[in-house]
């Protein structure tokens, strides 16, 4: 593709042409090459403003839900609000196991709102390795709110807080001992904790719960993370969630916190890239069947994997 094709791309994805992002998203996820990224660095000059709201929980404790009430909100006051819903991956397309069709259903009619779903592609943590590009596209595309929901997976749901500004921890009434095993997972990332389904019994019960965890420790940025109780799919609270999200970025702004927050997700996002590059650079180098004969040796035994590693290294002259 030439650099015309490109320059025609990025005008239409900053016009916030649907067709334009869903074929650059496709792209993005399934087929990152060097032209990919040549057209996400002129992006990239194009974003700036954008808040992402990261939304994590249990399964079932209405993470879309939750979403779909706060894309309402943020419509009725004329925001653009792009959503990236991050599912389990499917065993034989090795797409999203959960599509756009079954969920967030009222959305799709609203022309300021954009939904994508993505594959987890096996990514431990919550989610995919292309979620961070997809917000960079959504971003140039004109999207100040961004929303950014997990798989739901517990306690291993902690990537979000290196993509989001701010993180929305869902817990569900009568929880019970589930608390106590999730508080050394996601319970410790949570800037603003949302009880959905607050018209259960036991909800003050749960928010009781949540201020003993929380109170264990003191937060160092000084932030006291609210808890809010919410009946998403009647739309209870949802002001007041919003409401929270602000608080937290007037917070960020005055203490300073959101330029750092921002330093450290770059940092971390330089960090992956140059991971992945380099994995990516290992396995060109040495070929997939050669990766796979030494795979096999260490499943015999017959190599241990740090002897293993230092001699792809070597290989690959990365080491000396």
């Amino acid at each position: 593709m030439d650099d015309l094709e490109r320059r025609d791309e990025v005008r239409n994805i900053c016009r916030g042409d649907v067709r334009q992002l869903a074929r650059t998203l496709t792209e993005v996820e399934n087929s990152p090459t060097e032209s990919t990224r040549n057209l996400l660095k002129a992006l990239y000059r194009k974003t700036g403003g954008s808040w992402v709201m990261g939304i994590t929980g249990s399964p079932g404790a209405g993470k879309s839900t939750l979403v779909e009430a706060l894309a309402r909100h943020y419509r009725k006051a004329g925001e653009k609000v792009g959503i990236v819903a991050v599912d389990p991956t499917s065993p034989f397309s090795g797409g999203a196991l959960l599509g756009d069709r079954v969920r967030m259903q009222n959305l799709f009619t609203d022309p300021g709102v954009f939904i994508r779903s993505m594959a987890t592609r096996g990514r431990l943590g919550g989610l995919s390795s292309a979620v961070d590009d997809a917000l960079l596209v959504l971003a140039a595309g004109g999207f100040k709110r961004l929303m950014v929901e997990t798989v739901g997976v517990g306690q291993d749901e902690v990537d979000v807080v290196r993509t989001a500004d701010v993180v929305l921890v869902l817990l569900v009434p009568g929880m019970g001992d589930d608390i106590q095993s999730i508080k050394a997972g996601i319970m410790e990332i949570g800037d603003i904790f949302v009880i959905n389904k607050a018209d259960r019994p036991d909800a003050m019960k749960t928010e009781r719960e949540i201020r003993a965890v929380l109170s264990l420790a003191a937060r160092d940025d000084g932030w006291d993370p609210p808890i809010v109780q919410t009946v998403a799919t009647r739309g209870q609270g949802i002001d007041e969630v919003a409401e929270a999200v602000e608080a937290y970025r007037r917070f960020t702004d005055q203490e300073g916190a959101a330029s750092r927050r921002r330093a450290f997700l770059c940092r971390q996002k330089v960090l992956e890239m140059i991971r992945d590059r380099m994995a990516q650079q290992v396995v060109d180098e040495i070929g997939p069947e050669e990766l796979d004969r030494w795979a096999q040796r260490m499943a015999n035994r017959e190599v241990d994997p740090y002897t293993l590693v230092d001699r792809i290294f070597e290989r690959s002259g990365l080491t000396k």
